[in-house]
């Protein structure tokens, strides 16, 4: 959804000739608009100017009133209009405007800051301190990866400055009201948080959900959301969230994107270059949340081509290709040509599966949970580097037996060539289940034609290779599904078509 009230918004409405609600529904829009195109789905898309969120914001003001603290006081510091936040003197720098004259800066976004100085409502924030600390040492996975929970505590050991809630009116008009006193607007950070509780029915209905709720933020919005959020909730009767997971931020080549330096980048331009697959899956891919990760368009094609078009691609046209499988079926496992071998280690008796085959059905057989372990813990590049590094272990293992040099006509033969495309299959299938919210379309192609019904993709209870284990397999002997072409197509270069015209 869209935070959509504060000082910026009514700035740039009347640098832009419009009213700040008619500017609003068009950026909301907007945002409404890429997260579609982007496969993003979501139960609500909230807006903080509906009626529902104003109520729910003015409930929430009157039970910070009601447990007696909030207090009127005069106010001044370094107020950042973007960021919508006064800033202390550690987070600034010193700097020239255009005119050349000195200004100030807000260290972590180069916005310039102007000295404020009006009274406001303050919330008791110093009386804080030890309750916050208590609640991150009883629950050190609730701000995570782990340098973000360190980061907070550091803060916890400076002294906790009162903090300002509201804006007076004449200054700020495009924001909610403080109830009972309209010379003042409630300060648009506390607005915007509350929309976690509106959005699940506060304050009626959240206790359906709350405090069970996981966000998930900027580093750079870290101290609001660890900080003055978790006071707030306590001061109004309410548990903080269960999670707060915290992401970085993508550099371009090693540069921070800015609009000055004409380097950001258009994720729309992006997912019409790249497919909204082969886009979702680079910066899921590569998104290390402790981190900032690097973008640049090379970067995108090698990877996309290298593991969706080439590996994953690749190795579901081999196996269900007419020549290895004419029939066009799942075809059938044979226990004598891949025995179950306790404690597995290597191939004995008289299967053909060597210790390499018995050491991806391992690895295979544990993926499942090994990425849901990874999604739960924020870590989804993980996750994907462990289906990727099983994708080109089925890759040497269809290429280690080569299946297009085996003879059909043999029955011997055809036992075995049928158990290798029938392993294939099964890993083809796993990783399709596994990264369906990741690239949810080219999974949907690849599970359609594996044969693989919608009720039969869910991640709960999924099971790999089940004859292995001498359990009957559903998709056995099933007809494929129809073949729809290439499963990813191979990305070019921007620019490469135009340059090799050229040297044409």
């Amino acid at each position: 959804g869209t935070d959509e009230h504060g000082l910026k918004i009514q700035q740039a409405a009347a640098a832009a000739g419009t009213s700040p609600p008619e500017l609003c529904e068009r950026v909301s829009g907007l945002f409404h608009h890429a997260l579609t195109q982007a496969d993003v789905s979501f139960t609500d898309f909230t807006r903080t100017s509906q009626p529902g969120h104003r109520r729910a914001v003015c409930h929430f003001w009157g039970a910070l009133r009601d447990s007696g603290m909030l207090y009127k006081g005069s106010y001044e510091g370094w107020y950042c209009t973007p960021e919508e936040s006064f800033l202390s003197e550690s987070q600034l720098a010193e700097c020239k405007d255009a005119q050349g004259r000195p200004c100030k800066v807000s260290l972590e976004t180069g916005h310039q800051v102007h000295w404020t100085k009006e009274e406001n409502y303050m919330f008791r924030l110093s009386a804080f301190q030890d309750p916050l600390r208590q609640w991150l040492r009883d629950n050190p996975r609730a701000v995570s990866p782990e340098p973000f929970y360190q980061r907070v505590l550091r803060w916890l050991e400076e002294d906790l400055p009162d903090l300002s809630v509201s804006r007076e009116s004449s200054r700020l008009q495009w924001g909610i009201p403080v109830p009972g006193d309209p010379t003042q607007t409630i300060y648009v950070w506390v607005d915007a948080l509350v929309n976690y509780l509106s959005v699940v029915g506060y304050p009626e209905r959240h206790g359906e959900w709350w405090p069970a709720a996981h966000h998930v933020v900027g580093k750079d919005i870290l101290k609001f959301h660890a900080i003055y959020w978790p006071a707030l909730l306590m001061a109004a009767g309410l548990a903080p969230p269960e999670r707060i997971l915290v992401h970085s931020h993508w550099t371009v080549r090693g540069q921070k994107m800015s609009k000055s330096l004409d380097n950001v980048i258009d994720p729309l331009a992006c997912i019409e270059r790249y497919t909204v697959d082969g886009f979702r899956y680079f910066l899921l891919r590569q998104g290390v949340p402790e981190r900032d990760c690097d973008y640049y368009d090379e970067k995108v094609v090698k990877l996309v081509n290298s593991e969706l078009a080439d590996a994953l691609g690749g190795l579901l046209n081999r196996s269900t290709a007419p020549s290895i499988n004419p029939g066009n079926t799942y075809p059938h496992f044979s226990e004598s040509c891949f025995p179950k071998i306790p404690g597995s280690g290597e191939a004995k008796g008289v299967g053909r599966a060597s210790a390499e085959d018995y050491e991806l059905v391992a690895a295979v057989a544990a993926l499942p949970l090994q990425v849901a372990g990874y999604f739960e813990g924020f870590q989804i590049y993980k996750s994907l580097e462990c289906i990727a590094l099983c994708v080109r272990q089925t890759n040497s293992f269809f290429q280690r037996h080569r299946p297009w040099k085996l003879n059909r006509k043999d029955p011997a033969e055809r036992l075995w060539l049928d158990t290798i495309i029938h392993v294939t299959l099964e890993c083809l299938r796993v990783y399709g289940t596994l990264l369906q919210p990741v690239i949810p379309r080219a999974a949907d192609k690849l599970l359609s034609r594996l044969a693989v019904g919608p009720e039969e993709r869910e991640l709960s209870g999924l099971t790999f290779l089940p004859r292995y284990d001498g359990k009957p397999c559903p998709f056995e002997g099933r007809q494929l599904g129809p073949d729809t072409g290439v499963l990813f197509h191979r990305l070019e270069m921007p620019g490469w078509r135009q340059v090799q015209t050229e040297k044409l």
